[in-house]
């Protein structure tokens, strides 16, 4: 890739021993983010990620920053946390990953009004600013949604960034604070003192830390039993449609009421939810999808 890309990062490999304050499994967003905050403490890091960057999830999502498909609890109070993080202390870095406050519509159906409607109750308790909508006020706004739905609610909290921007961007900026990147590094184990975890064991050789985060996403699970912890993750695959560019049609990102349920669902099972992200700009188009939006 040409240097003067703004997807530009340099890659470091290693075939010996390293040392690190702290190893990072996974370039994703979540590993990026680590990387980067660790390195601003002045941690020295070492990231190490079995494919290419943002190889993962972070490179197959829309990169939405939500609050309004979060149940009150923990989930929403780390959601809260983010939304300080990426609205200040993140600020000055919005443009480098397109950060922008893209207003969420919740549209329900008839049958998923009254469980909308408990959930904005809870979320508002917790202190979200959201608004319930009748099924009129939701079609003055949106007159091209169904005209069955039931009502909906309106959430100015919700956000959205350019997921492979923000890795790109957060490595370059850790980088800049002396950690190392490592692609094409993929963990075998780990090194061990007892119960403790001092360091990486990789197919490029060992890295010795006295922290090691895992951050390897939908993968994180076979990664902690590497060190023979059982979390409960699997990866689940996804899919979104893609469409040719279309006329305006709907103006805000709007999705079902469903998707709050089946965001948290671990069904197996094939789950649809239909929603457009609004967002028709051309730059989007040419570099990331031959097409924008989902329905």
């Amino acid at each position: 890739m040409p240097r003067n890309s703004k997807w530009h990062v340099t890659y470091y490999c290693h075939d010996s021993s390293r040392t690190a304050d702290v190893v990072v499994i996974g370039a994703g967003a979540v590993g990026a983010a680590c990387a980067y905050y660790a390195a601003r403490a002045g941690l020295s890091v070492a990231v190490v990620e079995q494919g290419a960057i943002a190889s993962g999830t972070s490179s197959a999502c829309e990169g939405n920053i939500l609050v309004s498909d979060k149940e009150a609890g923990a989930e929403l109070t780390l959601a809260q946390y983010s939304q300080e993080l990426w609205r200040g202390d993140l600020a000055e870095y919005s443009t480098l990953w397109e950060f922008e406050s893209r207003v969420g519509w919740v549209a329900a159906r008839p049958g998923t009004q009254e469980n909308l409607s408990r959930l904005v109750h809870r979320q508002r308790a917790a202190g979200i600013g959201v608004q319930l909508l009748t099924g009129a006020e939701l079609l003055d706004r949106e007159p091209q949604l169904n005209p069955a739905m039931a009502g909906g609610a309106f959430y100015p909290q919700d956000a959205q960034v350019q997921p492979m921007l923000v890795v790109a961007h957060l490595l370059r900026l850790a980088r800049g604070m002396g950690a190392t990147v490592h692609p094409l590094t993929a963990v075998t184990g780990f090194l061990r003192s007892g119960d403790s975890v001092t360091g990486v064991i990789t197919n490029k050789g060992t890295i010795t830390a006295p922290a090691v985060v895992n951050a390897a996403g939908t993968w994180g699970g076979a990664v902690a039993e590497l060190a023979r912890v059982h979390v409960p993750v699997l990866p689940r695959k996804g899919y979104i449609m893609v469409t040719e560019p279309l006329p305006v049609l709907v103006h805000h990102k709007v999705y079902a009421a469903e998707y709050v349920d089946n965001v948290a669902s671990s069904d197996v099972g094939l789950q649809h939810i239909p929603g457009d992200r609004g967002d028709r700009r051309r730059d989007h188009l040419d570099r990331f999808k031959p097409g924008t939006g989902w329905i």
